[in-house]
């Protein structure tokens, strides 16, 4: 089939635009001025009407699973208070009466002065001790149970956990909070799901995204125990023509025992075609968020001096699965946020390059609290970024106090780490936010508050240009997973992966961006999405 669209600003790179482009078999086969395209046998022809056309977006880093599970969760986002996040949970167990409560999205530094604080156990009783309740913080690197919750798992005293926590209230017993690895602890009491139970959530998700204009993910929905069902559903779901995007793995493996079964399972007999479906990268967790102050500083918090945040693996773990991935040809991108967190996730990458610099791409997750040799260190060893810009609209509100001036003045630097070479790419690690794609691009271009914009501004020299955003979207997302030779560009012979928008972004003030919607989204030359 041949499709041309004409009429169009379509986006090339900085300072080139065309009018017109030709598809052929998914691919782009033209670009240029409409008399320029051959024309005959075209079976159809889109006239855009001067409308702005970008590459299809490509989120980096995501949970799309959770996405669609977050659509159909208790939404927590709105609590301005304990007493909000008890409402909600009460009128969410009136409405659908579940045997588990299961919310997401609480975060304490939005409730009132007077009652900013973790939620914890006490707090959930006042909700229901008949059923079990798990409420997550925004970031995912806190949860807590009721006591209901605590029953089942039959934690009644302080409990270890290998790089996490399980709080302990003043009484001395847990008081529900648990920090990073110590949350499976706490997940374990909740059905797991089955494969059209995840299955619906992908749907949900990925018809989430394509409406934002999100054309490829790549996402972590392996974690751990689960692995082998969400494999055989997403490889079932592709078999079907059931992916509605494009989809690249991003595997969790903490435990080096559980990474060695999948080099001997997945890794050996896994298909992927590499274009819409691949097999991905070792996705691992350093640290936690700066928010839950589990984010792996070098010095102790600012505002907290009892607490430098978690470690997830330590130092040698890490080491271990980086130097294991490397021997197997695996890349591995890690989530790290603080500062002493990206110094072991550098030492560990640079000790695998064996010469050469960084052959396999390995990437930092996140990338937040840098020192300004931190950033001389990625950008030379050509480590991928694996930026979320919308992250500053919350931590613009706490990253000084949490870490203090020197350290907040080199940090999210995403405009230093681009000018000196460093790979930048651009994700939401939805459901944390987001996932549509515009609030992240204005947080990058703008660095200001999402609700009621004010002068204030986040560092201001670490700006983005709207083109800088974009090619850190299409074509950095894609280097980011060894595919920038077929797509990420509207260049001939690259997939015909594509959104419109429903004005033009080059032309209006950077205040609007966030407000952008798609009106039509198509992949692999066909239309998936049209506004209504």
């Amino acid at each position: 089939m041949r499709t041309i669209i004409k009429n169009a600003k379509i986006y090339i790179h900085k300072d080139y635009f065309v009018e017109a482009l030709s598809i052929e078999n998914g691919i782009i086969k033209q670009i240029g001025k409409l008399d320029e395209l051959e024309k005959s046998n075209s079976d159809e022809v889109i006239d855009l009407k001067g409308k702005t056309i970008l590459p299809g977006l490509n989120d980096s880093h995501l949970h799309l699973a959770s996405v669609g599970e977050f659509i159909r969760s208790c939404d927590l986002t709105s609590a301005a208070s304990i007493e909000d996040v008890i409402k909600i949970g009460k009128a969410f167990i009136l409405e659908h009466a579940p045997h588990i409560l299961v919310g997401r999205g609480w975060n304490q530094d939005f409730f009132s002065p007077n009652d900013n604080r973790m939620i914890d156990k006490n707090d959930l009783d006042r909700i229901s001790m008949e059923i079990p309740i798990i409420f997550s913080r925004v970031c995912g690197h806190v949860s807590v149970g009721n006591s209901k919750a605590l029953e089942i798992i039959g934690l009644a005293d302080a409990h270890l956990v290998d790089g996490g926590e399980i709080l302990i209230g003043n009484d001395g017993k847990p008081n529900g909070i648990f920090t990073e690895n110590a949350v499976y602890t706490l997940y374990s009491i909740i059905p797991e799901k089955s494969s059209e139970e995840l299955e619906s959530d992908l749907e949900k998700g990925m018809n989430y995204a394509i409406s934002v204009g999100i054309t490829s993910v790549q996402s972590c929905d392996i974690m751990g125990s689960n692995s082998r069902m969400v494999f055989n559903t997403i490889d079932r779901m592709y078999r079907e023509g059931k992916l509605k995007l494009r989809y690249g793995h991003q595997f969790n493996y903490q435990n080096i025992n559980d990474f060695k079964n999948y080099l001997m399972t997945e890794h050996l007999t896994g298909i992927y075609d590499e274009r819409f479906l691949s097999k991905g990268a070792l996705k691992l967790f350093k640290d936690g968020s700066l928010g839950a102050r589990t984010a792996l500083m070098t010095r102790p918090y600012a505002d907290d001096p009892s607490t430098s945040g978690v470690a997830a693996l330590s130092d040698q773990q890490l080491f271990e699965l980086c130097d294991l991935a490397a021997a197997n040809g695996i890349q591995v991108i890690t989530h790290a946020i603080g500062d002493a967190a990206i110094e072991s996730v550098i030492n560990a990458y640079e000790n695998t390059f064996s010469g050469e610099t960084n052959p396999l791409r390995h990437g930092i997750v996140h990338c937040q609290i840098t020192t300004a040799k931190q950033i001389e260190r990625i950008s030379k060893s050509r480590i991928p970024v694996m930026a979320q810009p919308i992250f500053i609209d919350y931590d613009m509100n706490i990253v000084e106090s949490r870490v203090g001036f020197d350290l907040a003045s080199t940090s999210y630097a995403f405009k230093t780490l681009l000018d000196s070479g460093a790979p930048l790419n651009l994700g939401t690690d939805a459901p944390v936010e987001n996932c549509n794609p515009f609030p992240n691009i204005y947080s990058a271009v703008t660095r200001k508050p999402i609700k009621n914009p004010t002068n204030k501004c986040f560092l201001e020299k670490e700006k983005l240009t709207v083109e800088e955003a974009i090619d850190a979207y299409t074509i950095g997302s894609a280097y980011n997973e060894f595919k920038e030779n077929f797509k990420g560009r509207l260049l001939p012979g690259y997939v015909a992966d594509l959104i419109v928008l429903d004005r033009d972004i080059f032309l209006i003030d950077s205040m609007e961006i966030k407000d952008i919607k798609v009106d039509m989204t198509m992949i692999d030359g066909k239309i998936v999405y049209t506004c209504k």
